[in-house]
């Protein structure tokens, strides 16, 4: 069965990676880190264009990678992932999280330290969605990974309230 099906599954393979030649966008989205050709391009196609976002929060949310709120009165409680966008992705973004995590110290440190308070599938969960997010600003500003570590994220920081401009 297995040599049946492997001349088969490398056609698709080759069929991706035409597709990723002819789309700029997934081609920049691919020199991230632990993103190859079908979460590059599944990404592109199911965003659509990157202008209907406005911040990454919005993209989690679009993905299902926001938590749920059930809040009332003065309590607020942030629950699962709301799991509305395309299921396929989102498994996806989390098996390219976890490949950027083994291969990026910084991501690395960041989901043993998520996995330490949260538990292992909160943390993969919660990687996948910086993933998308980061993603999303990656082809918003055109850049590719490396521009994206030289500049990095501005959120957080002095003049910068919440991240926003």
């Amino acid at each position: 069965m297995l040599d049946r099906l492997n001349p088969t599954i490398a056609e698709l393979s080759q069929a991706v990676e035409q597709e990723v030649e002819r789309c700029p966008e997934a081609q920049r989205l691919r020199t991230h880190p632990g993103v190859g050709a079908l979460t590059a391009l599944a990404f592109v196609l199911i965003i659509g264009r990157a202008e209907r976002f406005h911040c990454g929060k919005q993209v989690a949310s679009y993905l299902g990678l926001a938590p749920l709120e059930e809040s009332s009165g003065n309590r607020r409680r942030l629950g699962h992932i709301t799991k509305q966008g395309s299921s396929m992705l989102r498994f996806l973004l989390v098996e390219a999280a976890q490949v950027t995590v083994r291969s990026v110290p910084e991501w690395r440190s960041k989901y043993l330290h998520l996995m330490m308070r949260r538990g292992r599938k909160t943390a993969k969960v919660a990687m996948a969605r910086r993933l998308a997010v980061r993603l999303y600003w990656m082809w918003r500003k055109g850049w590719d990974y490396e521009q994206m570590k030289k500049f990095g994220s501005h959120a957080g920081q002095p003049g910068n309230r919440d991240g926003v401009q």
